[in-house]
């Protein structure tokens, strides 16, 4: 296996720059493992393909408007995105500016001061401000859009999905922008349930592998929590012969980590804590029966991860096929559901 071989060509045409109204109009192209035909449809169609009694696993998580501008006591500009809380006032942070290693002051433009307190790998650092920025975020902060978004997000709450509620994120669980709480109603009322988790995104999920070996990635932690409530909705789905369905990577990512510790005749386990489940083709998965996702960059950590649910060459050949109908990719993009 080498990372060349999850690589594929997307014009850049196809990378969605704004999201779709309403969110559930987005096209969604559905890949059932067991036929051998895509199908195409609207993600308010999805209901075609989901059961009474199946569970659909949501992401909770809340991006935080972590992208704050700074200059540095010489008056160069520095650019930061904060991206894990270390405590009270410490942030790991990627810090875009010349020459802002350990001990550079900063002051941020309009609000505290701050000091690089370490130098981490690449533009990775951890600053330390002069007293909790979570106020100041709320105020002044922008939304971290990927950089491959060049167009102006007009509505920040477009880039939340409309159940986020534990902020904590450096990017969003996008497989989960296309609901809408009509969509979600209408699923309810059809006999779909929901449960609800918590990752929280770092940017390193979105990085492209850069190591010919994907095996040698070093893929960084996630802190994730699947309450008692969860796990028990979960648990009673498989019993009865439900599906067990993530809404995006970042929930497959969770419960296959609950399930690492699950006993015998459980599915998964309660957990809280960091993970660095890095799912690889070969990945034997114990809990997740079928995902919502959106499409995703080459060379990926995220398409390896579908690859290892659906199979790399299925995945491809999907992909190929979605850029030849002009489907819309990445983070504003369409949605896939894999069976």
């Amino acid at each position: 296996m080498k990372t060349s071989d999850f690589e594929y060509y997307l014009p850049p045409e196809r990378i969605a720059q704004t999201p779709i109204e309403p969110r559930h109009a987005s096209r969604l192209l559905v890949l059932d493992r067991s036929k051998p035909d895509l199908a195409h449809t609207t993600f308010w169609q999805v209901k075609e393909y989901l059961r009474p009694g199946d569970l659909l696993v949501i992401n909770q998580t809340r991006v935080i408007p972590a992208r704050v501008f700074a200059h540095k006591s010489s008056g160069g500009k520095v650019e930061l995105l904060l991206l894990r809380r270390v405590d009270l006032t410490t942030w790991e942070s990627l810090v875009g500016g010349k020459k802002v290693g350990s001990g550079t002051t900063l002051k941020l433009v309009g609000g505290p001061d701050a000091i690089i307190t370490a130098e981490l790998d690449g533009p990775h650092r951890l600053v330390r401000f002069s007293e909790p920025v979570e106020a100041y975020l709320a105020q002044t902060g922008q939304m971290p859009l990927p950089p491959y978004i060049h167009t102006r997000l007009e509505d920040p709450e477009r880039y939340q999905t409309v159940y986020a509620l534990e902020t904590g994120s450096a990017a969003a669980p996008t497989a989960g922008l296309h609901f809408t709480p009509e969509l979600m109603a209408h699923l309810e009322k059809f006999g779909v349930q929901y449960a609800r988790l918590t990752l929280h995104v770092g940017l390193d999920t979105f990085a492209p592998v850069t190591e010919d070996d994907p095996l040698e990635h070093k893929i960084h932690t996630e802190w994730c929590e699947l309450n008692s409530e969860a796990a028990q909705q979960i648990n009673r789905t498989k019993q009865k012969g439900g599906r067990v369905i993530a809404v995006g990577t970042t929930s497959v990512r969770a419960l296959e980590s609950a399930a690492q510790a699950a006993p015998a005749g459980k599915a998964v386990s309660p957990f809280t804590g960091p993970t660095d489940l890095f799912i690889l083709p070969g990945f034997q998965f114990r809990v997740v029966d079928a995902m919502i996702t959106n499409f995703h960059l080459p060379k990926s950590t995220l398409l390896m991860l579908v690859s290892a649910f659906a199979g790399r060459e299925r995945i491809l050949a999907a992909y190929e096929e979605a850029v030849r109908l002009e489907y819309r990719f990445y983070s504003f993009g369409d949605a896939m559901l894999i069976l």
